[in-house]
């Protein structure tokens, strides 16, 4: 048992935290109002399927390196959603906002939110426990270079705030070489922190959105 609670050590969940980190308690989801609606995935039903699938198509395989079969996705859902490190998640979206009404309901994104501290990136700046940090794969190209998802990142930072009162800094930790979703974040209002090579093969862009100006985090030395 890990010391968030899953039962085995996930990708990039660290182990050794401070007591005040390992109590913090698991992110709570932001709400949405529509178009956009966002549910826990769920591991018993079909998303493991669904993101076994996504994490195929050639814009995500190269940037989230997670081409995972569906025993494995199911196996970490459940490990994440008993744990208090991080939280799976499906986004979907009524086209009808894009002049698609004949689409309908469709899930677009896999979104992940995760307590920074108990994460690789808690070790690059002066990460506190509340902190939490998110990945976006946006799966239905579809809704990619319109605009959506970048003015979606901006209203999930005041909803994140919202939903989760002792976070002070939700993070982004791109690729350095995804200038897309670096450019969104920065137009979502991130400001980006420094480069890291948090693995010999992983060289990332740290980029936050503080609560008060007074929030801004600072890269460790």
């Amino acid at each position: 048992m890990s010391p968030a609670g899953t039962p085995y050590v996930l990708p990039r969940e660290q182990t050794d935290l401070p007591a005040d980190v390992a109590a913090a308690p698991a992110p709570s989801l932001p709400v949405f109002a529509p178009p956009f609606a966002l549910r826990a995935a769920d591991p018993d039903g079909t998303d493991p399927e669904l993101l076994a699938e996504w994490m195929t198509r050639e814009h995500l395989l190269e940037s989230w390196e997670q081409d995972w079969d569906a025993e494995r996705r199911r196996t970490d859902f459940r490990a994440q959603l008993a744990g208090t490190y991080s939280r799976p998640c499906i986004l979907s979206l009524d086209f009808e906002v894009l002049g698609r009404p004949e689409l309908g309901v469709r899930d677009v994104a896999y979104l992940e939110f995760y307590r920074a501290a108990k994460d690789e990136i808690g070790r690059l700046y002066d990460a506190t426990p509340g902190d939490i940090g998110f990945h976006i794969a946006t799966a239905d190209t579809a809704v990619i270079g319109k605009g959506i998802m970048t003015g979606w990142i901006a209203t999930m930072v005041t909803a994140l705030f919202a939903a989760n009162p002792d976070c002070h800094r939700v993070l982004g930790d791109p690729d350095h070489r995804n200038q897309a979703i670096c450019r969104s974040l920065t137009k979502a209002g991130f400001h980006r922190i420094d480069e890291f090579d948090v693995r010999p093969d992983r060289r990332i862009a740290l980029y936050a959105a503080p609560r008060t100006p007074d929030d801004l985090p600072v890269a460790r030395a």
